[in-house]
């Protein structure tokens, strides 16, 4: 089974109650207070449908007010963007036979809420002075900002590790792919380390969320290390996946390549085998079995050449050593191309080709 990741759902409710936003001012002011609460972010007619008692309010939201009522024992209802407050002191009826793992009755109301309806819900522990928002099935306690922190940095000091090593074996397919010499093992490498960014890269975004405003450093950090890697994977799976060919079914053959790929627990993805099986190569070929690649991944790589262009080459030609054998004037025949962009698209393969190969070797 593939590690479990926070729902996008679960994402855009921290990023709700993220430093920076007034209702995490409102939170960290009960917190300091030394009082709990039950906060549900909606006001929709699903909501309404569990509420009971409690008066209407209809007031704009701000951080002194939300402290001010959670004084009060009942529940607290915002609008969907937390801009206004709904009601206040209302007590939440779920359907008692929701499932629940918590033991207070704030946090397993919550947790029934969030089951039921799709909507945030977040409870504040008086006695143990910490934050939890719920969606759906999902539960993630807000963390100390300094540990948040610490942690953010330890990821992106292993993502930048992993964006070095992805890099070289990239490199080394590069040059392969010139020399005509690529195996399923290359191929496979460059997957298993491309996903292997790509899941260390969600984490680090995951805090740079959490953390809101005291996030700049680390989002710039992760834009830089990702620069130029996040087409990586999809370019090789274009290459040499059976359904990654241009046709009506091309993109989704590479989504569903990709999404198999990300469907890999761990130790799946330590083997290269198991990597090697989500391209669905026929015939089960082993690792050193030789591949040609159809020409997307460096084609892509000459300066302002369009997709469109990129994919009526490839389907002229089929692989990228008959690409690369072109002359100016069989580039020229492809529409869309034109004398200048022929010996542009040829001068630019040249170069990467001499470059991929001082680069392996030197």
């Amino acid at each position: 089974m593939a590690p479990s990741r926070r729902s996008p759902a679960l994402l855009a409710a921290l990023s709700a109650v993220a430093p920076g936003t007034p209702l995490r001012d409102g939170l960290d002011r009960i917190l300091k207070a030394q009082k709990g609460a039950l906060i549900v972010v909606g006001d929709g007619p699903e909501v309404l449908n569990i509420c009971s008692g409690g008066f209407l309010l209809d007031a704009a939201f701000s951080p002194q007010r939300l402290s001010e009522l959670a004084k009060m024992d009942g529940a607290i209802i915002l609008a969907p963007d937390a801009s206004r407050i709904a009601r206040a002191n209302v007590h939440l009826v779920p359907h008692p036979n929701v499932p629940t793992s918590e033991t207070g009755t704030r946090h397993r109301t919550a947790e029934r809420v969030a089951r039921s309806i799709d909507v945030p819900v977040i409870s504040v522990s008086e006695d143990m002075s910490v934050i939890a928002v719920y969606r759906g099935a999902e539960k993630h306690p807000l963390e100390d900002i300094p540990r948040l922190q610490g942690r953010a940095n330890q990821a992106l000091a292993t993502l930048e590790r992993y964006t070095q090593r992805l890099r070289e074996v990239s490199v080394a397919l590069s040059a392969l792919e010139v020399e005509d010499l690529v195996t399923l093992r290359d191929v496979a490498s460059v997957l298993q380390r491309a996903e292997m960014v790509r899941r260390i890269a969600d984490e680090v975004q995951g805090y740079v969320i959490e953390l809101g405003t005291d996030a700049r450093l680390i989002r710039l950090q992760l834009d830089e290390l990702l620069g130029g890697l996040e087409d990586d994977s999809r370019l090789v799976v274009r290459d040499y996946a059976p359904d990654g060919a241009d046709s009506d079914d091309g993109e989704q053959g590479v989504d569903r390549t990709l999404e198999a790929l990300a469907e890999l627990d761990t130790e799946e993805l330590l083997d290269l085998r198991d990597v090697a099986a989500t391209l669905g190569l026929p015939g089960n070929p082993g690792l050193d079995e030789s591949l040609q690649p159809r020409g997307y991944r460096l084609l892509a790589k000459v300066p302002r050449l369009p997709d469109v262009v990129i994919t009526r080459i490839v389907a002229r030609f089929g692989t990228l050593q008959k690409v690369m054998r072109a002359t100016v004037d069989d580039l020229d025949d492809v529409a869309g191309v034109g004398a200048t962009r022929a010996r542009v698209i040829k001068d630019g393969l040249a170069r990467l080709a001499e470059n991929s190969i001082l680069d392996r070797y030197s």
